[in-house]
């Protein structure tokens, strides 16, 4: 009785879908999201940015590292020296550094994201927009963005960066 149920669900669906698929003309394209990016006006002044930006992370840490293994080196070279009250309070400091090092590095990874995504997010908005307006003035069905790898075959689809290039003004 159930199977039943479901397959006559299932039949009124696909009947339904049919006569919407024949009294509509599915209309597909297809376009390169990375390529279009790339040719995205101020898009490379926000990539310098950011790369400039990573440098300076990087250089930072890179220090604290630098600092943490002069340290490391000095401890290891006096510590036979060192009262073991002296040795204690040297330790609690590498791991103190260690620890900033650490919480510096994720940090500084969860920055450089939040940057990314300030800086490169309206250069993505205003490119899906192109892409939508495109989409509906064209009286597009579906836009497949070929730029990921998933699209391994189309045959009817028509490549419309030549559209959103005109539309953006590229």
């Amino acid at each position: 009785m159930k199977n039943l149920l479901s397959l006559s669900l299932l039949m009124i669906i696909l009947l339904g879908s049919t006569s919407l698929t024949a009294q509509t003309e599915l209309r597909f394209g297809h376009i390169n999201t990375n390529e279009l990016l790339r040719m995205m006006p101020g898009r490379d002044a926000a990539q310098a940015e950011l790369e400039r930006y990573a440098r300076e992370l990087e250089e930072t840490f890179v220090a604290m590292q630098n600092e943490f293994q002069t340290k490391y080196q000095d401890y290891l070279e006096k510590q036979e020296t060192f009262s073991q009250l002296v040795r204690q309070s040297r330790e609690r400091e590498l791991q103190s550094l260690n620890e900033r090092i650490m919480e510096f590095q994720e940090s500084a990874q969860q920055d450089l994201m939040q940057q990314e995504e300030r800086l490169l997010s309206p250069i993505i908005e205003q490119a899906r927009e192109a892409i939508q307006k495109v989409g509906r003035e064209h009286g597009y069905t579906y836009i497949f963005d070929t730029s990921g790898g998933s699209m391994v075959f189309w045959e009817n689809g028509e490549d419309i960066m030549p559209l959103v290039r005109e539309e953006l003004g590229l």
